[in-house]
């Protein structure tokens, strides 16, 4: 394999566990109201599980309300169920027209517990990158067998830990964001 196409996958790998951790922690609730709170539950719809953004018309009148409009009536018991089902936390209020989320304000325990959760997160997603890193590093290792000459491993070596760093600071900016958005009170 060429030293570009070895970068280039590694590189791949830690724009996805960027990706990941973007999705996750956008997940995690910070005291106020996101439609991307409800990404991932799902709800039956004619026999298959389907986003609620694909069956309601999904808005966030306030920071702290979510308003859930259902385009048919039938949907009002699936989305309270799945809702009720899922780890949000929260009841839905439904008044036959519309489903309302309110979303509490957080206590400071809570506040800590949501910011080790996100460290974690970032924690899994640092292991991935250094994990992509090193299947990037064994694998110039091998093409020197190939015949590729041991200074072009080494700086093949050195671009892998510079997109290394690149994504490591990513991860930790996120991180940072998402962990003073939570503190914030």
């Amino acid at each position: 394999m060429e030293i570009k196409e070895y970068l280039s996958n590694a590189e791949d790998s830690m724009q996805l566990a960027i990706e990941y951790l973007d999705e996750t922690l956008s997940r995690i609730r910070a005291g106020k109201a996101s439609a991307r709170l409800l990404d991932g539950i799902r709800v039956d719809y004619y026999g298959s599980a389907a986003p609620i953004s694909n069956v309601a018309n999904i808005s966030v009148p306030d920071a702290r309300t979510i308003a859930i409009t259902p385009w048919e009536k039938s949907m009002f018991k699936e989305i309270e169920k799945a809702i009720i089902n899922s780890d949000l936390g929260v009841t839905p209020e439904n008044n036959g027209e519309v489903i309302r989320l309110s979303i509490p304000p957080l206590t400071e325990d809570r506040r800590k517990t949501l910011a080790k959760q996100c460290k974690a997160e970032a924690e899994t997603a640092k292991v991935s990158v250094r994990n992509a890193r090193r299947e990037a590093i064994d694998g110039l290792k091998k093409e020197i067998k190939n015949g590729l000459s041991e200074d072009a491993e080494k700086d093949a070596e050195v671009q892998v830990q510079k997109v290394h760093d690149k994504y490591m600071k990513k991860i930790d900016e996120l991180y940072a964001k998402k962990e003073e958005e939570i503190l914030t009170v």
